[in-house]
């Protein structure tokens, strides 16, 4: 299977991934999220969706890099489906079960996943690494929004 496949099946997953989280908000995102108190630098609802689907395109460029090396990499290829299964239980707790605690400690995991994506696949594949950055700021992003929520709501 040739990179450019592989890259393509990666990016497929992880935007999926985006769509179907996208399920769990829908009603929140219409009745319960407009109502919160929001940071100073909270931006316009359009942007979610525009930064999310970049974001999921240079993840699944990151693991497919990975995937692509002619060494096996179970455990960077396992911490890559845990990040994304953490991240996809984000939208479930911060937006279904409305949970601004659960939210926030979801999201500092994510950070250490992430980070601890982008120091094992530095070695392996500098750019598999460095394409984690926009979502590594992202989420941090993120962290600052669900922070201020959980402290002012």
């Amino acid at each position: 299977m040739n990179t450019l496949f592989k890259i393509v099946i990666a990016i497929t997953i992880c935007l999926l991934v985006g769509f179907f989280s996208r399920h769990f908000q829908t009603e929140a995102l219409t009745n319960w999220y407009p109502s919160l108190k929001k940071p100073p630098l909270t931006p316009s609802n359009i942007l979610f969706p525009i930064a999310w689907s970049l974001i999921y395109i240079t993840m699944g460029i990151s693991i497919a890099l990975v995937i692509s090396d002619t060494t096996s990499h179970p455990i960077v290829i396992s911490l890559f489906i845990i990040q994304l299964l953490v991240n996809f239980l984000w939208s479930l707790v911060f937006f279904y079960l409305k949970s601004h605690v659960l939210g926030f400690i979801d999201i500092i995991i994510l950070i250490i996943l992430i980070i601890s994506y982008m120091i094992v696949t530095w070695p392996i594949h500098i750019w598999s690494s460095l394409l984690f950055v926009p979502y590594l700021l992202w989420v941090l992003f993120a962290s600052y929004l669900n922070g201020y929520i959980l402290i002012n709501n």
